[in-house]
């Protein structure tokens, strides 16, 4: 079949731009939307992540649909240790309390009772940790517990893998309030609680948006933030790192000074320059499309559209697909669809009663 080709070359803006290193064995600063890495070094070493695994439990419980359930602690809670929130057999809080409990005071008790109501026991609810992992991408990450303790051997990731598990977790409206959250106040059948939020960031850098702390022995310090300024949605994720909010402010500052998110498709009419062949009929998409782009790249960024060449069609069918490059290289891709186009139905007095309303 034959296929009407267009290629449309778009014309951007400049913005600053500064060099930066971190102090972490492994480092990466992410656009949550669009995945594009902006800083990398190292990133898919395979490590202990320690508590940072706690992302991967509590956007397990935020899906669970289960956030208001009530749930009374058991005696398995006196297993879990290391840090915690000290809650106690016989306590009731809802599900959404303790996940408060795990993200901002990094609680392994908190993890535990998770893993045993969301997954009916420990070991069910690390194989939903390890099947989540592979449905998100997360081609180097191994789950063993719902905390990041070291035992059996720990949890095993990556920078990149994890910067992918935190940018999935953001798009839940529960979690995305939960790690941005700086205080949490709670009162029980048994006590009173007053949560401070582990990450500094939240107090110390404006844009921050939520977090993850972490930290092992063996892992040592761990660190998944995220940040939001003029519409761009980062993610930084540094492992074994000793000056790691630091770093992660100025990942921060690198990306929102270096990038510029810029709108490259919007969804719905496309108008294609030059398509002369369905003259009565429009295009259209039905996914909006931004990216990050540096400086030097604004210039290069290009539309191609294959058109499927057809005698007839029905409105609303897929007629081809847009294509989005830098340079020769492909970043998107959408399908495109067609329609007739509407009929103007309103007459000249009608058009012009709307312009006295």
């Amino acid at each position: 079949m034959k296929k009407i080709i267009i290629i449309l070359f778009l014309v951007l803006f400049p913005i600053k731009v500064f060099a930066l290193e971190t102090s972490a064995t492994s480092s990466i600063l992410m656009d949550q939307d669009s995945h594009r890495i902006l800083y990398a070094d190292n990133i898919h070493k395979v490590r202990g992540v320690a508590s940072i695994s706690k992302i991967m439990t509590a956007i397990l419980a935020c899906e669970s649909g289960k956030l208001d359930d009530v749930i009374t602690i058991n005696e398995s809670i006196n297993s879990a240790y290391g840090s915690g929130i000290y809650i106690k057999v016989g306590e009731e809080l809802t599900l959404r309390d303790l996940v408060y409990g795990l993200m901002l005071r990094s609680g392994n008790d908190a993890a535990s009772a998770i893993a045993d109501y969301v997954g009916g026991d420990i070991d069910k609810f690390v194989e939903m940790m390890n099947n989540k992992a592979k449905e998100i991408g997360m081609k180097n990450s191994k789950f063993n517990n719902p905390s990041g303790l070291d035992d059996n051997g720990g949890n095993l990731s990556t920078a990149y893998d994890m910067a992918l598990l935190m940018s999935y977790a953001m798009k839940n409206k529960e979690f995305k309030t939960i790690t941005g959250t700086k205080v949490y106040k709670l009162k029980t059948n048994m006590n009173y609680y007053s949560w401070i939020n582990k990450n500094k960031l939240l107090n110390s850098y404006k844009y921050t948006t939520g977090g993850k702390t972490g930290f092992t022995d063996v892992a040592k310090r761990t660190l998944v933030t995220t940040a939001t300024k003029d519409n761009l949605n980062l993610v930084a994720v540094t492992l074994n790192d000793g000056n790691d909010f630091i770093d992660h402010k100025n990942l921060f500052e690198y990306g929102f000074s270096k990038y510029k998110n810029y709108s490259i498709l919007e969804s719905g009419i496309i108008n294609i320059y030059d398509e002369n062949y369905y003259g009565k009929s429009e295009f259209y998409i039905n996914n909006s499309f931004s990216y990050p782009l540096l400086e030097t790249e604004q210039s290069s960024i290009k539309l191609k559209f294959l058109i499927e060449k057809k005698e007839d069609i029905k409105s609303n069918e897929e007629i081809g697909n847009v294509e989005v490059f830098i340079g020769d290289k492909k970043i998107y891709e959408d399908i495109l669809f067609i329609r007739e186009k509407e009929n103007d139905k309103a007459g000249f007095f009608t058009k012009l009663r709307s312009l006295f309303k």
